[in-house]
């Protein structure tokens, strides 16, 4: 089964805990502080691997989370850093994030993101030994790995791209020229997904994708052929096969003025592209007058093999025309910008403050601990915290929530304080 869009969840591990500790000896009831420092959560990696053909294992399994880092202990022992999680994707594969942002284009093999990054792990006691406290009673916790949800899109990587009426003869024709061995019967939209095939002629190679039936409205959304006109996307040339049979309702005119409309609604750029017209089925009635209705186009048969090695080295020489004018473009990792340390918003009666700086700074193993409570304070003070209250509406004795901690604010200065600082500045 061939899936090419996928919505996946992911989780960094969760960094560990660090620990309070310290040396015990005879007459030194607190001696040197040892507490070691927990070890990072793993991260969630994407990476490039050629032996994947489509997203099929994310539909499956959506949720995916990387190890978790282990606590510190004593002794000065660091925690283990949780293991990093790496989903193999093919390559062609673009990365969306929750607001439709691209943030990666993956082409190459072994091409990589980070994705979601794991927790830190927290710092122990010995980690926060200085000349003015040379037994702090103080450890971080972890902090818990990121959650986010992303969208994996894949885009086929061909040299060129099948293009036609369901039922034209498209996988036919890749069959013919190539190892593939699509699925082929006499009735519409046969072709549920798109297949590459690799064309070897007179020592040179090119990738040929088989588009699943384009038909009028398809940009808009109408039929099946909408959904992979994304695979079109990075082919360098356009190959529009055209359906010569009584069968097919629109004359071949008809048929390349549709194809090309659909086309051009869909991408202009896309349509601008080097392309080679074709009308196939040479073999059935009736094809060689409807050939003159487009004089542009090249009269082949997969049936009986006429025009098919003049119709690749068309092909060929497209592919190679259409490389020099446009070399391999490589893929891409958007560095998305660091987010702003911390947001405050209202629910209810509650103030939430939100973002990793200020958890980070409240994130103490023991907050009842009056030196943990101390430094927690400095911190929300040095970053801001109580002062963005203030100037949000934030009123003494109202609550403020960080992360799990809920706790009485208090303003940054009393309103004489505040009428001292004006006096001074006039």
């Amino acid at each position: 089964m061939f899936v090419d869009r996928v919505r996946v969840h992911l989780r960094g591990g969760n960094g560990g805990a660090g620990v309070v500790a310290f040396e015990r000896r005879r007459g030194l009831p607190k001696g040197r502080p040892t507490g070691g420092n927990g070890g990072r959560g793993g991260n969630v990696i994407v990476r490039v691997d050629e032996g994947m053909a489509s997203l099929l294992t994310y539909q499956r399994n959506p949720h995916h989370r990387a190890g978790d880092g282990t606590h510190g202990r004593g002794d000065l022992q660091h925690g283990r850093a949780g293991e990093d999680l790496v989903l193999p994707v093919p390559a062609g594969t673009t990365i969306y994030d929750e607001e439709g942002t691209l943030i990666a284009d993956l082409v190459a093999e072994g091409q990589s993101i980070v994705l979601v990054e794991g927790g830190r792990g927290g710092r122990g006691n010995a980690a926060f030994m200085s000349p003015t406290n040379r037994a702090p009673s103080i450890a971080e916790q972890g902090e818990f790995g990121r959650e986010e949800t992303f969208v994996f899109e894949l885009r086929l990587l061909a040299d060129a791209a099948l293009i036609g009426y369901p039922n034209a003869g498209k996988s036919t024709l890749i069959s013919v020229v190539s190892a593939a061995k699509p699925k082929i019967a006499d009735y519409p939209f046969t072709t549920l997904e798109p297949n590459l095939g690799v064309v070897e002629v007179d020592g040179r190679e090119f990738v040929l994708a088989d588009i699943p039936g384009l038909i009028e409205g398809a940009a808009e959304g109408r039929g099946l052929g909408h959904e992979f006109l994304r695979h079109t996307e990075r082919a360098r040339a356009l190959v529009i096969l055209l359906d010569p049979s009584p069968l097919q309702a629109d004359p071949v005119s008809r048929q390349l003025e549709v194809l090309v409309g659909e086309l051009e609604r869909y991408s202009p750029e896309l349509a601008s592209r080097p392309r080679l017209v074709v009308i196939g089925k040479a073999d059935v009635p009736g094809a060689r007058d409807a050939a003159e209705e487009v004089p542009e186009a090249m009269l082949i048969s997969s049936v009986t093999r006429e025009g098919i090695p003049e119709f690749l080295h068309a092909v060929a020489d497209l592919v190679e025309t259409a490389k020099r004018r446009t070399p391999d473009r490589p893929g891409y990792v958007l560095h998305r910008p660091a987010r702003t340390p911390f947001t405050i918003r209202r629910e209810g009666q509650t103030w939430i403050v939100e973002g990793i700086a200020a958890e980070r700074a409240v994130a103490f193993a023991d907050l009842t601990n009056p030196e943990a409570a101390d430094m927690a304070a400095a911190r929300l003070e040095r970053l801001g915290v109580d002062r963005a209250l203030a100037e949000a509406g934030a009123k003494e004795g109202d609550e403020v929530r960080i992360g799990d901690l809920t706790f009485e604010y208090t303003p940054p200065w009393t309103e004489d304080e505040e009428d001292c600082e004006e006096d001074f500045d006039e």
